[in-house]
């Protein structure tokens, strides 16, 4: 309630409602902008797609790096398109999120590649002749 029990019943509810700023600073999207990001994402999706079906690229390692950048980008794409990520909104703690989540995908990406070379590089070799001797 107002300090001033003759205020009107409105002013004190506009001071209520009005008065604090809860974080929200950043816009949301329009449509357009929802739209903009839809597109992109379908286009983002369809692009691998018509690259793995169609046998475009010779090699299969640049397919799979082509494949890894558009995701990359379709990342990209929704954090700015529906998630409205930016360095101003929330005053700067979404981006200090993300960057701390990427670090941390980064650490267990690289840590399970890492685990799974040594694996793979300290296994026995095996020939079709032992494989078809095992239990």
């Amino acid at each position: 309630m107002s300090s001033n029990p003759h205020a009107p019943a409105h002013e004190s509810a506009h001071n209520t409602h009005h008065g604090h700023s809860h974080g929200h600073e950043a816009a949301h999207g329009s449509f357009k902008s929802y739209m903009t990001g839809f597109i992109l994402s379908v286009i983002l999706t369809a692009i691998p797609f018509w690259l793995v079906m169609g046998d475009v690229l010779s090699s299969k390692v640049a397919t799979a790096i082509a494949i890894m950048g558009l995701g990359a980008v379709q990342i990209v794409v929704h954090m700015i398109y529906f998630l409205h990520m930016n360095s101003k909104s929330e005053g700067g703690w979404t981006m200090l999120a993300l960057i701390f989540t990427i670090i941390i995908v980064v650490i267990a990406l690289t840590g399970s590649l890492w685990v799974m070379h040594h694996l793979n590089t300290n296994m026995m070799p095996m020939n079709p002749e032992m494989m078809m001797n095992m239990p």
